[in-house]
């Protein structure tokens, strides 16, 4: 990967920066199991598009949200239509869901803390820019995490009003570096929304590879994929 012309790097938030490349549906996943929450994976899946689609037809989470009260919401959410279904005891919904945010919280610090020293040496390199289909609380989220100050300039989907895989949003995003497309690597967890999308407008792509959504995102293959975020100090001289 040729990188002597670069000049900026689109990262993505969710899935990319604080997962180490899982889709989230897995991070969940695994702390309902670490919690007790006993549904099998195909209700589980069933009631995070649910809570994903309820999420977007309505504004449950604000501005000031943090990344814990973005986590609690959603899991009461999940929790409370599998409760709806008959599978999961209602009285238990706010303990596990109390619970499963926590876990998942711990989860995302943990991975976010592993991307810091790598944006601290990249920012001092690159301009950084964050592009995300996120709820109009990024920014807090960012802050929360001790992030905010890498990304002095954020493209939010629920504040522009595109998202992914729209490749406009990553156009805004190389127009926030005041960039050409080809002087920008854009940093993505998914293949679909945020590699094909960005390599559409001309930019560089490096997928961070985790577990996907789908068995087909999981088969794909891409020339400049990492499992790691602390490998892109390997690629990105």
């Amino acid at each position: 990967m040729d990188t002597k012309d670069i000049k900026g790097i689109i990262f993505d938030y969710g899935g990319t920066l604080d997962t180490g490349g899982d889709h989230w549906s897995e991070v969940i996943w695994r702390a309902y199991q670490q919690a007790g929450v006993a549904v099998d994976k195909a209700e589980f899946r069933e009631a995070y598009v649910y809570a994903e689609r309820e999420l977007a037809r309505t504004r449950h989470i604000l501005p000031e949200h943090d990344f814990g009260d973005l986590l609690l919401i959603k899991m009461r959410l999940e929790l409370q239509w599998l409760s709806e279904q008959g599978l999961f005891p209602p009285a238990q919904v706010e303990a596990k869901a109390q619970e499963v945010a926590h876990i998942c919280y711990e989860s995302a610090k943990s991975k976010v803390s592993e991307a810091i020293p790598v944006l601290d040496a990249l920012s001092k390199k690159y301009k950084l820019v964050l592009v995300s289909n996120f709820y109009g609380n990024v920014e807090t989220v960012l802050k929360d995490f001790g992030i905010a100050k890498y990304f002095p300039k954020i493209v939010e989907s629920a504040v522009v009003g595109v998202r992914k895989p729209d490749p406009k949003i990553f156009s805004l995003g190389v127009e926030a570096l005041g960039c050409k497309p080809e002087e920008v690597i854009v940093v993505g967890d998914s293949y679909r929304k945020d590699i094909e999308p960005a390599e559409k407008i001309g930019c560089q792509t490096i997928w961070i590879k985790g577990k996907g959504w789908t068995d087909e995102e999981d088969a794909q293959t891409h020339p400049n994929t990492i499992t790691d975020i602390r490998q892109l100090l390997e690629i990105i001289k």
